[in-house]
């Protein structure tokens, strides 16, 4: 469908079209909190952290990559990519949320909170990703310390360089069901 047919659509079409895209959006992201809160992750305690956060991160990469492709392909770019980023970003942030909650099972230094929930994980997790840092939690080991600080340098890319990316995308999909690049006379 190409954009001058997405606009012969009705409003109401293009509403409907858009409220089934976000409310894939929005299950997308209900299903992966429902999967961190339920998945056993007591036992990765011996798994090494780092083993477990390298495994992660090649899946989140993989999982962005592949989410990439598929809005590239998409007769509906836009829509996909929010899509894309209901899955991406709660993935990202959950990854990190679940290695601090390991992280403070095997060892409760790690953190100035006696116990940190997945709630607590997840909660702490936000407030570092979203830069305001409450300072009611805090990493207080070294090794705490440097996954946040990996945290926050790969928070910085993700929103650099990730939203970039699905951005270039949409771009190269809105190209490719127009039949071909944008130029001035047909823009």
């Amino acid at each position: 469908m190409t954009t001058a047919s997405v606009l012969a659509l009705s409003p109401a079409q293009r509403r409907r079209r858009l409220a089934a895209g976000l409310l894939r959006a929005l299950a997308i992201t209900v299903i992966l909190v429902a999967v961190y809160y339920v998945v056993p992750l007591d036992r990765l305690s011996d798994v090494p952290l780092w083993l477990t956060l390298a495994i992660g991160l090649l899946v989140l990469a993989t999982v962005a990559s592949y989410q990439v492709k598929a809005i590239t392909r998409s007769r509906h770019p836009a829509l996909k990519a929010t899509e894309a980023l209901a899955v991406t970003a709660p993935l990202f942030l959950l990854l990190f949320a679940a290695s601090y909650f390991v992280m403070a099972a095997a060892d409760a230094s790690n953190f100035n909170a006696e116990t940190l929930t997945r709630t607590d994980s997840l909660y702490f997790t936000v407030t570092v990703f979203a830069t305001v840092g409450f300072g009611d939690i805090t990493a207080t080991s070294e090794t705490a310390r440097v996954l946040v600080t990996v945290q926050m340098i790969l928070d910085l890319i993700v929103l650099g360089l990730g939203v970039r990316a699905f951005v270039g995308a949409v771009e190269v999909g809105r190209q490719q069901t127009n039949g071909g690049p944008q130029t001035a006379a047909n823009r």
